[in-house]
């Protein structure tokens, strides 16, 4: 059984790797073609509006998307270094590449498993850790600006105030205190040591990468508003910018659906300002095309030229 599996080892990769690419370009231009929020011909109604617009402002925005990633790649690299340097196409590829393959996957889980198989078996363990310690300071990025726009948010708007569920708190504190008891038996010690052994000066890198690509990505969003002619003032749209990715955050999908949800509750709150919903969901389009969908085909070239990685890198 082990000979036959060996043998169709490179076409069996081969399969794989082509129903990522082909499922990544399906469900993308599915999004695209069967949107309820925005049809094709809008889009391109909208789009002839943006073009038509500051040529200077677009070139602005294509240099915060450039940007955008350029800081995902140089926070991977710093974090995947402590267990192998990297070049910065290495990086690149890994970034683009997992991007890809976590279309189809919940919340992006699928990025673990892709960036961990460019290394050695014994590390992706540590890869894909090293991989959550990037997410998580990309999370704290958000949950930071995201309360100051919640707190701005609701101090400034007519907004229901949720009442406290008891019964899911004691939930929570139930897992955590059942985590603490049992950190032991789950191996977290053995992370935490890992975690202590991290240089100090890489977790301040990874934090200020995330911090800054925090600000890129959700200027990103203000440069579109002004091209779209939103007569909204900076504080008060960053507010609502920094609140959306906070609310987007704590709701669990698909990678692929991520831009829906964003542009239903980015709808939701730019309607307390009175601004267009057609224009709110085409600027959260947008979004997703620049800084998903072109990262994501780009990321199939590198899943399809991938291979599996057998011996030590030297």
């Amino acid at each position: 059984m082990y000979n036959i599996l060996h043998k169709y080892k490179p076409y069996l990769l081969l399969l794989i790797k082509l129903i990522i690419v082909f499922g990544a370009f399906y469900f993308i231009f599915q999004k695209l073609n069967n949107n309820q929020l925005l049809s094709l011909t809008q889009l391109k109604e909208q789009l002839s509006i943006l073009f038509s617009n500051n040529i200077w402002l677009l070139l602005v925005l294509l240099l915060f998307t450039d940007a955008n990633w350029f800081l995902e790649i140089f926070k991977w690299k710093t974090l995947a270094s402590i267990e192998k340097n990297l070049s910065f196409m290495d990086a690149f590829e890994q970034c683009l590449a997992s991007l890809t393959t976590s279309i189809i996957t919940p919340n992006r889980i699928g990025e673990y498993g892709a960036k961990a198989l460019f290394f050695k078996k014994e590390k992706r363990k540590k890869i894909m850790l090293l991989n959550l310690v990037g997410n998580l300071s990309q999370l704290t990025a958000t949950v930071f600006f995201g309360t100051i726009g919640l707190i701005f948010f609701i101090g400034n708007f007519n907004v229901i105030h949720p009442k406290l569920d008891f019964q899911n708190l004691s939930i929570l504190i139930f897992v955590v205190a059942v985590l603490f008891l049992f950190r032991k038996n789950l191996q977290l010690k053995k992370i935490e040591l890992y975690l202590k052994k991290i240089p100090k000066v890489v977790f301040i890198k990874k934090l200020g990468f995330s911090f800054l690509r925090y600000l890129v990505f959700s200027h990103q969003f203000y440069l579109l508003t002004i091209l779209f002619g939103i007569d909204l003032d900076y504080f008060t749209t960053m507010n609502l910018v920094f609140c959306m990715y906070l609310m987007a955050s704590i709701i669990p999908s698909l990678s692929v659906f991520d831009w829906v949800i964003k542009g239903s509750i980015a709808v939701w709150l730019f309607n307390f300002v009175g601004i267009n919903e057609l224009t709110i969901v085409t600027i959260t389009t947008i979004m997703w095309v620049l800084n998903f969908v072109i990262p994501a085909l780009l990321g199939s070239i590198f899943v399809l030229n991938f291979k599996l990685v057998e011996k030590e890198w030297f």
